[in-house]
């Protein structure tokens, strides 16, 4: 099982066996992500021309497509040797003309004698009220066995690559289609209605209707759902991996659990209460906990999974909180350095920044376990960092985390438990696409007691009024972040729109009161000019969108977001999730630049709707739709050639339960769904999946 079945080869050979592809047309193919004569198959036609058959053109409307009989009544060159050639033709009921602007006349009276009858296809366009077809698509003989289709699948193409090449080369691939057995559940296919892999190809390549692109159609839709099978049985055998490496059932008394109950100043939502039985629950468990915890901004997931840090504790062994920044790590240090000393639980910090003995001393005391939980940035993964028990780790996760990495964690100690804290809510389809092979728990709820952020959409016309009311309300001792404009990809133009933007606040609002933080600082420079702004001796941060996601400064109760049009709504979404946190009333001020179109006005005006960003991530999928293969604000998700972003919408939960469901039953694939699901693995270029599961 160790290799692709023989039956398959021919799809994954050299594209050079294939008929008429030369080194040239492999070099171009390459830019439609085309490599093996498989990838033909999955380039699915983007629209579908209906070639009607008529016996006349009399009374068909102009730019309509036709295909009809005609006699080739004669032929007229132009006078010069831009004008057209002319040759007039009859069909059953009328005379027109079929213009050519090249001058191959030998080449045009051998493909239109006079005399005989052709048939011919192209667009009917009237000019002067004269019927003519300019260049027509083809021409037949009579009884030319290579009939004209009437649904002529149209696909997307690149220079040097044509739609007759497509055509041809796909039209070869399925005459010679492997014979596979079906993978997909029996019940499931009778319930959609889908056909056969080897139907559904065919149909799509060779439609029976104009409606056969459309991404409702049936058997588009199962080759989809292939796609999205297939990813999310890779996931869920990663998982069954992680999972069948031993974990260790900790037991935890619950004593210094009930201890931070009692000391909490607030109470959990229902949410945070739901998400932590997850987790004690994945903890007691034998089997390693693999879960992602998805929360929105300032839901409150920190707490959260201290108490799953404190429950290892509890159990005899030790925890580690991994973020992705410093300012981070110290910050989820300095929030839980209280809550720990109450129960007498040992809590470390180790960044980058830890030299020499001081740092030598913090790993002594973690390898001897006098140290119960650590926090850190990814130098916890270097070699050096030894645990003497690590049981549970959580990942605060805005660097893309893959399972690689994951597994790597999971060296650390025997059968780590491993949680993933996320900020960005996504719908639960693309959370899925991402992180299929976890379990998922949701916070959606904000902490009670949150005042709502007031949200206004302002012309960035009136700037000069909003630094007015800003200089007022800085003098009253409030706090604000301003986030300078994105103006394109290119990281020194933004730079240089912050400095110029800084420039012209600090003449306004006087020296000392703002800084300016942006990406191309030295690290510890950002790290200083945000420590001044957290101990609120700054009281105006001007920045690239580089205030790290999660900074927590409850003081801070305004923000400032140029450009707000050019950012994407999540993105929004985060940075208005840096004020409100504390107990003051918040604002963001999101500045566009006039005009607005449409589109942009509906985008902005959802933030001032809602703060649920669950719901701004969905409105923000539907608006951006299928043009946009999820954007490049969601990267990290897999590219899918079949699925677009309605039909992941659509079948991604399908997916997924389809795939754990067949894996609990057959988790080594041997069943006869199995085996065919290994053929599926295969086509679907997923080779580390099965190879996981034959040496598994």
């Amino acid at each position: 099982m160790g290799t692709r079945p023989r039956e398959l080869f021919h799809l994954f050979g050299d594209l050079s066996n294939l008929p008429g592809i030369g080194p040239k047309t492999i070099a171009n193919l390459k830019n439609l992500s085309i490599e093996k004569p498989r990838d033909f198959l999955f380039h699915l036609p983007y629209s579908i021309l209906d070639r009607l058959p008529v016996e006349s053109i009399r009374g068909v409307p102009s730019s309509q497509l036709v295909t009809v009989e005609v006699l080739v009544k004669s032929h007229k060159a132009g006078r010069s040797r831009a004008s057209a050639y002319r040759v007039n033709v009859q069909d059953s009921e009328v005379s027109f003309q079929l213009i050519f602007f090249s001058k191959r006349k030998e080449y045009l009276k051998n493909l239109l004698p006079v005399g005989e009858r052709r048939i011919i296809s192209g667009k009917l366009e009237f000019y002067d009220d004269v019927p003519q077809i300019v260049h027509p698509h083809h021409v037949k003989k009579i009884n030319d066995e290579k009939t004209i289709t009437r649904f002529e699948p149209v696909y997307s193409l690149s220079s040097g690559v044509s739609q007759k090449l497509m055509m041809g080369t796909i039209s070869g691939l399925l005459e010679n289609l492997p014979k596979l057995d079906e993978w997909i559940d029996r019940e499931l296919l009778k319930m959609k209605g889908w056909p056969s892999w080897h139907d559904a190809l065919k149909s799509v390549h060779h439609p029976l209707s104009s409606s056969g692109a459309s991404n409702t159609d049936p058997a588009r839709l199962r080759l989809a759902f292939d796609e999205l099978f297939s990813h999310q049985l890779s996931l869920s055998i990663a998982r069954n991996q992680i999972k069948r490496s031993k974990g260790k059932a900790n037991i935890s008394t619950g004593l210094l659990q009930t201890k931070i109950f009692n000391n909490l100043t607030f109470n959990f939502t229902e949410d945070q209460k739901l998400a932590i039985r997850d987790i004690l629950e994945d903890l007691k468990k034998p089997e390693r906990m693999n879960r992602l915890l998805q929360g929105d901004v300032g839901s409150g997931k920190t707490i959260v999974a201290f108490l799953g840090l404190i429950a290892a504790v509890e159990a005899g062994g030790q925890g580690a909180i991994m973020a992705p920044t410093e300012i981070l790590a110290r910050q989820h240090f300095e929030t839980l350095l209280p809550l720990a000393e109450k129960v007498n639980v040992s809590l470390s910090l180790l960044t980058g920044r830890d030299r020499g003995n001081f740092r030598h001393n913090k790993l002594t005391d973690l390898k001897e376990g006098k140290t119960n939980i650590i926090i850190g940035t990814h130098a916890l993964f270097q070699a050096d960092v030894v645990f003497k028990d690590l049981r549970f780790a959580v990942v605060d996760e805005q660097h893309r985390f893959g399972v690689n990495q994951r597994l790597e964690l999971g060296k650390k100690g025997s059968g780590v438990d491993l949680l993933i804290m996320t900020a960005t809510p996504i719908p639960r389809s693309l959370a899925l696409a991402q992180y299929g092979d976890m379990d998922i728990s949701q916070i959606k709820q904000k902490p009670l007691g949150r005042k709502p952020i007031n949200t206004a959409l302002i012309s960035s016309s009136r700037i000069d009024e909003v630094v007015d009311k800003l200089k007022k309300s800085l003098a009253k001792g409030a706090q604000a972040y301003w986030v300078c404009p994105l103006i394109e990809e290119s990281e020194v133009l933004n730079y240089t729109a912050a400095e110029r933007r800084f420039a012209h606040l600090r003449a306004k609002l006087g020296e000392g009161v703002a800084e300016l933080v942006h990406g191309k600082m030295a690290s510890d420079t950002k790290d200083k000019i945000m420590d001044r702004f957290i101990s609120g001796h700054t009281k105006l941060l001007v920045a690239t969108t580089v205030i790290e996601v999660g900074v927590n400064v409850p003081s801070a109760n305004i923000i400032v977001v140029e450009n707000a049009e050019k950012f994407g709504l999540a993105q929004l979404h985060q940075l208005r999730g840096r004020v409100g946190r504390g107990t003051n009333q918040s604002t963001c001020l999101f500045l566009y630049k006039e005009p607005l179109n449409i589109s942009s006005k509906k985008r902005l005006s959802i933030l001032r709707e809602t703060e649920d960003g669950f719901k701004i991530s969905e409105v923000d999928l539907s608006l951006r739709g299928s043009g946009d293969a999820i954007g490049t604000a969601q990267s990290g998700l897999p590219r899918f050639r079949m699925a677009d972003i309605d039909v992941i919408t659509m079948l991604m939960e399908t997916a997924h339960q389809q795939a754990r469901y067949l894996l609990s039953k057959d988790p080594n694939l041997e069943t006869p769904q199995g085996k065919a699901v290994r053929n599926l693995l295969w086509l679907m270029d997923q080779d580390k999946s099965v190879r996981l599961i034959t040496v598994g």
